[in-house]
């Protein structure tokens, strides 16, 4: 039986964060300016598009990201909010599609879109513990 996923086209999800130093470039080894690293303003797109679908998912359902196309143009320095929006633009079998902005209190600082496959648990877990079994090897 295919999975049927209720999710609307134009549900969003957002979600932020007050730049603190654990945020910042250096701080995760992505550059030396003490701004927004851009692996950071990837997880705020992640979980704005989480926030958006993962409570309308069936029960032992989950989203996994498998695409990012994101740019980023405008740092956001410590103690400035960046909030993160993603907005659903289409649903095509188990996968998710996203337009995804972000913003700090003065500029758009990020743009892209973002896919994510939605899998049963358990049977993905299963999948994992099967590799997890060839490291044990």
């Amino acid at each position: 039986m295919a999975l049927i996923l209720n999710i609307a086209p134009g549900t969003i999800g957002t979600h932020s964060i007050i730049v603190g130093d654990e945020h910042t470039a250096p701080r995760v080894g992505s550059g030396k300016i003490q701004v927004l690293a851009t692996p950071v303003m990837i997880n705020l797109f992640e979980a704005a598009a989480l926030a958006a679908c993962e409570h309308l998912l069936p029960e032992g359902h989950q989203s996994l990201g498998t695409h990012l196309d994101v740019s980023h143009v405008a740092a956001t320095p410590v103690g400035m909010r960046a909030t993160a929006t993603a907005e659903v633009v289409s649903v095509e079998g188990r996968t998710i599609k996203f337009r995804l902005e972000a913003r700090d209190e003065r500029d758009v600082i990020g743009e892209g879109t973002h896919e994510r496959v939605v899998v049963n648990v358990a049977k993905f877990d299963v999948r994992v513990q099967e590799k997890v079994a060839l490291i044990k090897r």
